[in-house]
């Protein structure tokens, strides 16, 4: 009786009723990060006309539809040279690739590294689409105060600042629960 229980009670890799959660997780985040970020951009272009701005906040918050030519933060936005949106988006694919890659080979444990690389992916593909589709990124959060504007940003970008926020504060030991006690 007792070796019966053992047998049954025994799976081989692979033969789980429930295949294993790895991953999936991680992938509707970045999904929900691509979609929620075009819908965004999309309700701005529809409704915002370019440069103008729609107050959210007196003194601090606007809603202000600009063109992003160049990198992030606006990096070479005011350099002109040829075929430059393909060699920003190829950059950036070559980018998304090196992130897809560096999070496949993460352990299923590192859930908090996975988490804020699945951010990261997310808004990098937001972007991406854009570059592709438009030959520029669509920015519109503008937060000021008085005269000093922080660069335009969206979605996406919000989305990749928090990963790179979750990837640091993993790497400083934040993200683990294990005991450091010997």
């Amino acid at each position: 009786m007792a070796d019966d229980l053992q047998i049954t009670s025994q799976e081989e890799p692979g033969n789980s009723e429930h295949p294993p959660l790895v991953g999936q997780a991680e992938i509707w985040i970045a999904l929900l990060v691509v979609v929620f970020d075009q819908i965004t951009k999309a309700i701005v272009r529809a409704h915002v006309p370019l440069h103008d701005d729609v107050t959210l906040i007196t003194g601090m918050l606007d809603i202000t539809y600009v063109r992003n030519t160049g990198a992030a933060f606006g990096m070479f936005n005011a350099i002109d040279f040829p075929f430059k949106a393909a060699v920003i988006a190829v950059v950036a694919a070559a980018a998304m690739v090196a992130i897809a890659g560096y999070a496949a080979r993460l352990a299923p444990a590192q859930r908090m590294a996975r988490i804020g690389l699945a951010l990261i992916l997310g808004g990098a593909v937001g972007n991406l689409i854009d570059r592709v589709t438009f030959g520029y990124v669509v920015d519109f959060v503008d937060v000021y105060w008085r005269t000093y504007h922080f660069w335009a940003f969206n979605v996406a970008d919000s989305a990749i600042t928090v990963g790179v926020a979750v990837m640091v504060l993993d790497m400083l030991g934040l993200g683990s629960h294990a005991s450091k006690t010997r």
